[in-house]
């Protein structure tokens, strides 16, 4: 094995969200391979904390709540920790993160280690105002600057990151979203996928409730498109809910939207469900559209990232209509219903996505950063032993 290293990651909180999901998986996997992982966690005040993994979780005392200042609450107590602790890689699990590690590199300089970004989210975004889309291709350019390593979820993702981030192409890596552990995807694949009823179709959505995803959207969809016998469950929790609620009642088909919540495990879902259908407005790589091929579920999604076609062979395994196209949308939730799917080939295109050969390149990943970081503070240590003293050094 390789040498053991010291991972920081930080986590905004345990309640449930995709990026933190994966992080968590990951950090999982590292520490039975006896690495020493620690999780910098801005806040445990969550329902869903019993259900955390066993790792080594540090936090400072809060003085208040965070959560509406989670990210500059997220800098103190990294900051905090790296004053006091050393790590061989910062790991930084998801967009929302690259902010806390340019924190770090303005406040720590060359004390800060070295730092990986997994890119978890789309990084065109037709959904900002163009004065809002230009500081966020200048946020990118400086992301390409400060961060070490950049990892992609796909080749198309690559690409995208090369160009927006003008980063060199020896930053960007990819490597294939860690979403399902070897167990899931096994227990996924015996999943007896049997024909939708001629009265009915049960389609299901899952994921946070929150803007990016577009729920009105797939509800006004619904509306125009479900049968009397169709049903739409939504599984998740967020700020939108009661706008969900709200809006169903306004367009009459509350009686056919389920809306369970926070879910430990959509699996139960799934192996219900005739189709799932994402209308995100923009993902990185969705782990859910994995998790329902991993079913072998046929899925109906918006083409909202760059890696979408890599996971849906259209007409083979799913289908892709146009972003916050209402029309085509309705059209999709018709056509699904009557796609025969290939559950074999969405195995077999999710069985990519696997946790354990994804934690072991970046094991791989991080160990070369870490000895490219320790030559490089040896040659500079090595130069400045070359130079004469500044004039504000006392010499003796």
């Amino acid at each position: 094995m390789k040498d053991k290293l010291r991972i920081l990651i930080p986590i905004h909180s345990l309640d449930p969200g995709g990026v933190e999901r994966v992080a968590l998986g990951l950090a999982t996997q590292w520490d039975r391979a006896g690495h020493q992982v620690t999780i910098v966690l801005g806040r445990s005040g969550s329902s869903h904390l019993t259900s955390a993994p066993a790792l080594d979780y540090w936090k400072l005392p809060a003085p208040f709540p965070t959560a509406a200042w989670e990210t500059p609450w997220m800098i103190h107590c990294l900051h905090s920790y790296l004053l006091e602790h050393r790590a061989d890689v910062l790991f930084l699990a998801g967009n929302t993160y690259a902010v806390v590690g340019a924190a770090m590199r303005v406040m720590l300089g060359e004390r800060v280690p070295p730092m990986v970004l997994k890119v978890s989210n789309a990084l065109h975004r037709p959904d900002m105002s163009p004065l809002l889309r230009r500081g966020y291709a200048g946020w990118l350019r400086a992301q390409g600057r400060m961060i070490d390593r950049l990892v992609a979820l796909s080749e198309p993702m690559a690409r995208e990151i090369r160009e927006t981030t003008l980063a060199h192409p020896r930053q960007v890596a990819t490597i294939a979203n860690p979403i399902l552990s070897r167990r899931r995807l096994s227990d996924l694949g015996k999943i007896e996928r049997r024909p939708a009823s001629a009265w009915g179709t049960r389609y299901l959505t899952a994921g946070r409730l929150v803007s990016q995803k577009n729920h009105p959207l797939m509800l006004r969809a619904f509306a125009r498109a479900a049968r009397p016998g169709d049903t739409l469950t939504i599984a998740g929790e967020g700020p939108e809910r009661a706008a969900i609620e709200r809006l169903a009642g306004e367009l009459g088909i509350t009686a056919q939207i389920r809306l369970p919540g926070h879910l430990a495990s959509i699996d139960p879902l799934l192996a219900e469900a005739d189709a799932f259908v994402l209308s995100s407005d923009y993902e990185g790589l969705p782990g859910v559209v994995v998790e329902a091929l991993a079913s072998g579920l046929p899925v109906l999604s918006t083409d909202c990232c760059v890696s979408m076609a890599c996971l849906l062979e259209s007409g083979r395994t799913g289908l892709l209509v146009p972003i916050g196209d209402e029309v085509a949308f309705a059209d999709g939730l018709a056509r699904i219903r009557e796609l025969p799917g290939d559950p074999a080939r969405s195995r077999t295109i999710a069985s990519r996505y696997e946790i354990e050969g994804a934690a072991a390149r970046y094991i791989g990943l991080m160990d070369e950063l870490r000895r490219e970081h320790e030559r490089s503070r040896i040659r500079m240590l090595d130069e400045s032993a070359w130079l004469p003293p500044s004039s504000w050094q006392r010499t003796f």
